[in-house]
């Protein structure tokens, strides 16, 4: 089939290491496939195009792209906007198929995670209600890994890979000195613990290690949590606990005892932080005080220095495979990736209604965790060892980034 029109993408939600990989995929693959048809970009996501913050990607130098497969953060701007229902709210969708109308624009895809998914069925439900001729593709990127359907979401693997590292940094640290030490290690997961889960791969290559898992899918007591700290001292005075950030109580509220930190983005979830800092004086008022707290924060998210060679290229594949997906006339789906095989790692690259995937939630699952809830089992070692695999060189060789600035060249 023949390319119809120009095409448009944008990136939506939380940054990572590797969601210019899948900007940089679709801008490649549509380069290869016409020499007519115009790329645009979405400068700050959907609340950009709605307001016509519209770059055209054909006047910039095409060996810029080249960096974005090394450029942590999200190059094009992000937002974190949701669109209300149509019909609540017409006038948006109005502003952004203006917008798509006065450019030509026959492919958007838009990179993201739940919400950004949520973004896409919507509008892709107001095209076809409306008779707009246009493909709109979802490109799955998380890392909290929460996306339903896919197997895994590009940018998680690259977080793994660096909290797998920092937490066998954490651990030979807190082994310096002849003395006991604890360290409690803060990820990010809100409702999920893919990520602090992916730090149990270090028993891979350190066996010995004392550590702690506790994420959102297990129900947080803190008399139990006391009670496996102190055990856990009897094997070995050093221990490194890692925490997702959204553990929650019985009740199902969130474990938290700082209440300032408790406002909502737009789209209603909790902004959460501040467990690590109630698990070290837990720790600290009953247990041991020798206890220091590391809150992983930001770098975890687009650590580009650290991004695994296997999630960045299947990024790129994510990219191609949608603009492949949208020039055969596929509308309202997300590409997602299907795990054929562990040993020898191998994936394919399918399509799924957006409807099957926005608004739901993948957690970790049981078989993943281990029978007394505080560490994970072979089942999840396997299936994040491969999702970490091989090196990227980020940095040029003066060690920093080639940083190009899309939204303003």
């Amino acid at each position: 089939m023949e390319l119809k029109g120009n095409c448009l993408v944008a990136q939506s939600g939380g940054p990572t290491a590797v969601i210019n990989s899948s900007a940089y995929g679709v801008i490649k693959k549509f380069y290869e496939l016409n020499d007519k048809y115009k790329i645009y970009a979405g400068i700050y996501g959907i609340q950009g195009i709605m307001n016509e913050k519209i770059k055209d990607l054909s006047c910039c130098d095409r060996k810029y792209f080249e960096n974005l497969l090394y450029m942590p953060s999200a190059a094009f701007g992000s937002c974190r906007y949701k669109l209300k229902d149509a019909k609540d709210s017409e006038e948006e969708y109005k502003k952004i198929f203006k917008a798509f109308n006065k450019y030509d624009i026959k492919y958007f895809f838009y990179i993201g995670g739940n919400d950004s998914m949520d973004t896409a069925f919507k509008l892709s439900k107001y095209a076809e209600e409306n008779n707009f001729d246009i493909s709109i593709i979802g490109i799955p990127k998380t890392i909290d890994n929460d996306l339903v359907v896919t197997d895994h979401c590009p940018g998680y693997g690259s977080a793994a890979k660096y909290l797998v590292n920092s937490a066998a940094e954490l651990w030979m640290d807190i082994n310096v000195y002849d003395s006991s030490s604890i360290m409690v290690m803060e990820t990010m997961g809100r409702d999920t613990g893919w990520l602090a889960a992916s730090t149990g791969l270090i028993k891979k290559f350190i066996p010995d290690v004392n550590q702690l898992i506790y994420i959102p899918e297990m129900v947080f007591d803190e008399e139990k949590f006391l009670r496996n700290v102190s055990q856990a001292l009897k094997v070995n005075r050093k221990l490194l606990v890692v925490t997702s950030e959204g553990l929650k109580d019985k009740n199902g509220d969130y474990i938290n005892t700082d209440s300032g930190l408790y406002s909502r983005d737009a789209f209603g979830h909790k902004q959460l932080g501040g467990v690590g800092r109630y698990l070290q004086s837990c720790i600290k008022n009953n247990v041991d005080k020798n206890v220091k707290m590391t809150e992983m924060g930001v770098p975890q998210r687009c650590a580009a220095h650290l991004a695994s060679k296997t999630d960045v290229y299947e990024a790129i594949s994510a990219g191609e495979k949608a603009v492949e997906l949208g020039i055969k006339g596929e509308k309202d789906c997300m590409v997602y990736f299907k795990r054929e095989s562990n040993s020898p790692y191998k994936i394919s690259i399918e399509k799924v209604s957006l409807k099957e995937v926005c608004n739901k939630v993948k957690h970790v699952p049981i078989n993943y965790i281990n029978e007394d809830e505080t560490g994970v089992t072979k089942e999840m070692m396997d299936y994040v060892e491969p999702l970490i695999k091989g090196k990227l060189e980020a940095v040029d060789n003066s060690l920093l980034y080639n940083y190009i600035d899309f939204k303003s060249i």
